[in-house]
């Protein structure tokens, strides 16, 4: 079976990788292209310079996690093969960026909130259970009534 090549927009990664900023740009959906469009921030620079710091590590053999806050970076082609901590608002999340991320928004790989799975309800949860003896004063209760018998016989 032939594997599979990743295409974004008719283009391979090596394309994509040979494209220049603006070509790239025109591939994107409206709003990341006019996130782009109206200039990178900051924050988002500084990021840029360490995911390039990290690839020439990666080309020396060395893997190197580069941790951020800042989650409304798209990925670009040149970030592929990169690990990257994403901040989820306790603790920062290691993606590696494969191929199908390019295009997207860090962020969405590193979900912020987890889904709840709600066990039995306790005592006093519903207004049945409300004067039900809790399980410890039961034991005691028992305790002390088991105790009282023994006395009482002797």
């Amino acid at each position: 079976m032939k594997k599979r090549v990743f295409l974004f927009h008719g283009y391979t990664m090596d394309e994509l990788r040979r494209l220049s900023m603006d070509a790239f740009i025109k591939l994107l959906d409206a709003r990341k292209r006019r996130s782009l469009l109206r200039g990178i921030p900051k924050r988002q620079k500084k990021l840029l310079e360490k995911l390039r710091a990290a690839k020439r590590a990666l080309k020396k053999g060395k893997t190197v996690v580069v941790r951020t806050h800042v989650r409304d970076m798209v990925v670009l082609p040149e970030f592929v093969g990169l690990t990257v901590g994403v901040y989820n608002g306790m603790t920062f999340l290691e993606i590696l960026i494969v191929p199908e991320m390019v295009g997207r928004y860090i962020g969405e790989f590193a979900p912020t909130n987890k889904a709840v799975h709600h066990g039995a309800p306790g005592i006093g949860a519903t207004k049945s259970s409300q004067f039900v003896p809790l399980k410890y004063n039961f034991i005691i209760s028992s305790l002390l009534l088991a105790f009282h018998f023994l006395v009482a016989k002797d």
